[in-house]
C-alpha cells in the first residue's frame, strides 16, 4: 500500500510540475552536447530576447486555454496592430500616441472577440480562425502583401525601445517579457477574476450558477491576451523598424499554444500556471538555439516542436488518469 502511494505521489509531482522537468531535461541535454558554446552569456541572452515576443503573447494564451478557449489569432493581430503602429508613429511622430493607439486598436480586437465566443456562443476556435484570416488579410491588402518601415525624426527613438540594453547587458525586451510575467502571474494568482478563470475552466455551469458572471471573465482574458499581443507588437516594431503584412507574427499562434501545453496548461481549461508557461517558453527556445547549434535542417524545427507537444499532451492525459 505503501509503494502504491508512493506511486501516486510520484505521479502527481511528475504531472505538475512536467514543464519544470522538461526544462531541466533539455537544458542538461543542451549542456551535454554543446557545453561551453551553449552556456555562454550571449546565447543564454539570445534564447531570451529571442523568445522574448512569444513569451508575452504565450502568457494571454494561457489565460484564454485556462478558461477552455483557444485563440489563432494572435499572430495576425500582431501584424495587423503592427500596421497601426507603424503608420501612427509615420504620420503623427508620437511615440506616446502610438503605443496608446495599438493598446486601444487590441482592446477593441480582444473584446469582439470576447462577445463573439461568449454572448454569440460561437466555438473560439472558429471565431478565432475566421478572425486570423481576417487580420492577416486586411494586413495584407492594406500593405499590398509587403510591410511599412519606421520613418522619421522619431524613428530612432522608436526603435531604442527594443534595442537599448539594461546596465549595458540585458536586452530590453527580455525585460518587458519579466515585467508582463509578475503583472500576470499576480492577476492569476492573488484577485478574484483570477480565481473566477480558473473556475470557468473547471466548470462553467457551476460558476455561472455560482453568481460569477462568466461572459465578463471571458471578455476579459481575451481582452488582456490581445493587450499582450500589442506589448509584443511595440517590441517586434521597435526591434526592426518595420511590420510585415504577410511575415509578422506568422505561426506565433502556434508557439504560444506550445508553450502554454508544454507550461501544463490543461487543453480542457481549469488547470494551468504562468510560471510553468515561461518554463514551456523556454523549452522550446532552447529547442530552436540546440537545432541551430547541432547545425539541424531549419526546417526540421517544426516538425519537433510538433512531436514534443503531442508527447507534452499524451503525457498529461496519462498521468492525470493515473
Amino acid at each position: 500500500m505503501k509503494g502504491t502511494g508512493s506511486s501516486r505521489d510520484w505521479k502527481k509531482a511528475a504531472s505538475n510540475n512536467s514543464a519544470l522537468i522538461a526544462f531541466v531535461v533539455l537544458f542538461l541535454l543542451a549542456v551535454s552536447l554543446k557545453g561551453t558554446m551553449f552556456l555562454s552569456w550571449n546565447n543564454i541572452i539570445n534564447i531570451l530576447r529571442n523568445n522574448s515576443i512569444i513569451g508575452i503573447i504565450a502568457l494571454g494564451m494561457t489565460l484564454i486555454i485556462i478558461t477552455g478557449g483557444i485563440d489563432l489569432s494572435v499572430g495576425s493581430q500582431l501584424a495587423m496592430i503592427g500596421f497601426v503602429a507603424i503608420k501612427v508613429l509615420n504620420t503623427t511622430q508620437s511615440i506616446v500616441l502610438t503605443i496608446l493607439v495599438s493598446v486601444a486598436t487590441a482592446i477593441v480586437f480582444g473584446f469582439l472577440t470576447g462577445v463573439l465566443v461568449a454572448k454569440f456562443r460561437i466555438p473560439a476556435f472558429i471565431t478565432t480562425l475566421g478572425t486570423m484570416t481576417m487580420y492577416r488579410s486586411i494586413s495584407q491588402y492594406l500593405l499590398n502583401g509587403g510591410g511599412v518601415m519606421a520613418s522619421g525624426e522619431k524613428m530612432d527613438a522608436y526603435i531604442k525601445i527594443s534595442n537599448t540594453n539594461l546596465f549595458g547587458k540585458i536586452p530590453m525586451p527580455i525585460i518587458y517579457w519579466v515585467i508582463c510575467v509578475v503583472i500576470i502571474h499576480l492577476l492569476v494568482n492573488h484577485t478574484g477574476i483570477g480565481r473566477h478563470i480558473y473556475a470557468v475552466g473547471s466548470n462553467e455551469k457551476a460558476t455561472l450558477l455560482s453568481g460569477v458572471c462568466v461572459s465578463k471573465v471571458k471578455y476579459f482574458v481575451y481582452t488582456v491576451s490581445a493587450v499582450l499581443v500589442a506589448v509584443a507588437t511595440i517590441v517586434e516594431t521597435s526591434r526592426l523598424g518595420s511590420i510585415n503584412s504577410s511575415s509578422s507574427g506568422s505561426s506565433y499562434e502556434m508557439d504560444a499554444i506550445a508553450a502554454a501545453v508544454i507550461g501544463g496548461t490543461s487543453m480542457s481549461g481549469g488547470k494551468g500556471k504562468i510560471l510553468f508557461t515561461v518554463f514551456g517558453t523556454l523549452t522550446l527556445g532552447i529547442i530552436n538555439n540546440m537545432m541551430n547549434l547541432l547545425g539541424v535542417n531549419a526546417f526540421l524545427v517544426g516538425a519537433v516542436k510538433g512531436a514534443i507537444i503531442i508527447v507534452a499532451v499524451l503525457l498529461q492525459t496519462r498521468l492525470n488518469k493515473e
